[in-house]
This record gives C-alpha cells, sequence and structure tokens, in this order.
C-alpha cells in the first residue's frame, strides 16, 4: 500500500531508539524526509546511519532536549516544513506520590505535555494553510489503564489526551490536520528492560523470570516490537488516514480488558 506521504517533512522525537526509532524507520520506508532528534548525539548518528541506508528519504539529525525551547527551536529549524510531527518524550520515572515534589510534577509536564503542545502549537497553522498535516502523540497505555507507581505519566499524559480531544475537533480538522495518540503497551524497549531490572533488584527475581510473567499477562503472549509501532504509526500519517482524528489507539496486544 502506498501510503501517500513520499516527500513529505516529518519531525519525529526522541528517535534515537525504541518507539521513536520505528517510526522514522516506517516514515523513510516510505520516502518521507524526517528530522529525528533526540539528546545523544552519537545514538542519533547511528540510527541516521540506518535510516539512510533504507535509501528512503532525506534524514536529518538534531541533538537536543525537546522539553526545552532552545530544543524545541533547533530541531523545527532543520525541518523545511513540517507536514508530519511524532511526539514522543520518555515518560517521567514511576514511585510513589508522596514523594514527588512540584519540580518533579512540573518535570514530567513539561516532557510529556507542555513540549507536545508547544510543537503543535508552532506547526498546526502552517499544516492547515497546505492542507494537510498529520500529528501523532505517542502517549501511553497507561492512560486507559492507570498504573499506581506511574502517577507522573498518568497525569501528565492524561492531561495531553484531554487537550488533544478538544484540538483535534477544531476547525483545523475541516483543514487536512489530523491529531490522534498512539498508545503503547509493554514493547520490547531499553525502557521496559530497565524496569525489569529494576524490579530484580527490589524482589531478588531474574529479569527473565519477570518478563515471562509480564508477557504471560499479554494475550499475543509477547511483547510488541518497534517495527510494528512504527507500521502503525505511519499509517496513522499516511493520505488512508484522513478521516481519523481525535483517537487514542492502543496497541498493546490485547492486554488492556476493557470493551471501550
Amino acid at each position: 500500500m502506498d501510503l501517500g506521504i513520499k516527500g513529505k517533512w516529518a519531525l519525529v522525537c526522541a528517535a534515537s531508539k525504541g518507539l521513536g526509532k520505528g517510526c522514522a524507520s516506517a516514515l523513510v520506508r516510505e520516502g518521507a524526509n524526517v528530522v529525528i532528534t533526540a539528546r545523544g548525539i552519537e545514538a542519533l548518528e547511528a540510527t541516521a546511519a540506518e535510516l539512510r541506508a533504507l535509501k528512503g528519504g532525506e534524514v536529518r539529525v538534531v541533538a537536543g532536549d525537546i522539553t526545552t525551547e532552545a530544543g524545541r527551536a533547533a530541531a523545527l529549524a532543520a525541518c523545511p516544513q513540517v507536514d508530519i510531527l511524532v511526539n514522543n518524550a520518555g515518560g517521567p520515572p514511576p514511585g510513589d506520590f508522596r514523594n514527588w515534589d512540584r519540580d518533579a510534577w512540573i518535570a514530567a509536564l513539561d516532557a510529556n505535555m507542555l513540549a507536545p503542545i508547544a510543537l503543535m502549537k508552532a506547526t498546526v497553522d502552517a499544516m492547515a494553510e497546505r492542507g494537510f498535516g498529520r500529528i501523532v502523540n505517542i502517549t501511553s497505555g497507561a492512560v486507559k489503564a492507570p498504573i499506581d507507581i506511574l502517577g507522573l505519566s498518568n497525569g501528565a499524559r492524561s492531561g495531553l489526551t484531554g487537550f488533544v480531544a478538544g484540538l483535534a475537533r477544531s476547525p483545523l480538522a475541516a483543514k487536512g490536520v489530523t491529531i490522534n495518540n498512539l498508545l503503547p503497551g509493554a514493547f520490547d524497549t531499553d525502557r521496559l528492560r530497565v524496569t525489569f531490572q529494576g524490579a530484580s533488584a527490589k524482589t531478588g527475581r531474574s529479569v527473565e523470570d519477570l518478563a515471562a510473567q509480564r508477557a504471560g499477562t499479554i494475550p499475543l503472549r509477547r511483547f510488541g516490537n518497534p517495527v510494528e509501532f512504527g507500521a502503525v504509526c505511519a499509517f496513522m500519517c499516511s493520505m488512508h488516514a484522513a478521516y481519523l482524528t481525535g483517537q487514542n489507539i492502543l496497541l498493546d496486544g490485547g492486554a488492556y480488558p476493557g470493551t471501550y
């Protein structure tokens, strides 16, 4: 299937590894030009080399912190125009809400709510003028099924979800700009492995045992991989997804037990 995004320009945040990398890879394969950004230049350059080897669209690299004004400005400056925006940032640490002070909450909001909103503010009007725009916010399956120790993430990402629900249904929609959220469940990424390592240190159980137990709670009996996550993201950015907006697409292998 031709997704109809060849030659489009995409800004993909936190794209040096994991889910962001999976999204950037899928877009490049479809002929889109991408600007990938993350804080670590070495990982970024390594990912860029892999993406260029796909011989798809152009790949540009910007090292910086997307949660800061300077980081966002640098990423936007590297992109001739933003036709596709994939908002992504690492989630805040788990813990007990009694231990989180105001600074912890502000950091979570900056990364997982305010930075995506700032990037949308910077790009949506130009998208509307051109008659095409695709925004995908990578949030979390915890937005639908909150996890008690992920309170910072639950709060910040739910705030973004509420904001998007309104913005996606604004006059921007009639001008070809769609805004959706992609909610990952358990994917085989560095973040998941670090979580298992932390749990292993606390419980004395092996990482392998903890991973197997967690995978066993998923109907597909496995974790997702960034390639299949990227494929769904690319479809949401395609011309075929023009009637999809304001939605929360849950990609979790069937782990969420609800009907709605």
